[in-house]
């Protein structure tokens, strides 16, 4: 144990990044970040995780088994990780309107069952403020769901 201690307070006083030492997914780190949201209320819905699938489909390009193997991993890593951080911090390299598309995947995933839960909202105001995502964006992006949402019932 003092040895793995060491060898992180070494690192850091060499100037060693520590992070590079955890290889770096953006797509993990996008169905990460998904899969983040869906648990925040302690209640995975059916819904919620289908909502998962299909977006990371179309955001990723990839098909619905990738998709899967892809949620898996993350589920795993979600348990890992101490923050959002860990994810927002590899996603940094998008362009403002893929992290507009990824903050508009968290609010679908948030409203599949028509009520955003105060915890999921928490977790995607958290990601947007990471991901350097402009307030009114994070916001255009909510109404943009829930006025989709709106449409599908009338």
């Amino acid at each position: 144990m003092f040895g793995s201690i060491t060898s992180v307070f070494k690192q850091f006083l060499e100037g060693n990044d520590l992070n590079k030492s955890v290889q770096a997914d953006p797509k993990l780190a996008i169905a990460s970040l998904l899969y983040e949201v869906s648990r925040a209320d302690q209640n995975v819905e059916e819904g919620e995780k289908q909502a998962q699938l299909h977006l990371l489909q179309g955001l990723l390009d990839i098909d619905a088994e990738q998709a899967k193997q892809l949620l898996k991993k993350a589920a795993d890593k979600v348990a890992q990780s101490a923050s959002l951080y860990d994810f927002t911090s590899q996603l940094r390299t998008l362009d403002q309107e893929r992290r507009y598309e990824l903050i508009e995947a968290m609010w679908r995933v948030a409203n599949v069952d028509n009520e955003i839960d105060p915890l999921e909202d928490a977790v995607i105001r958290k990601a947007a403020e990471l991901l350097y995502v402009d307030h009114s964006q994070f916001i255009r992006a909510k109404l943009a769901v829930m006025e989709s949402n709106d449409t599908k019932h009338e």
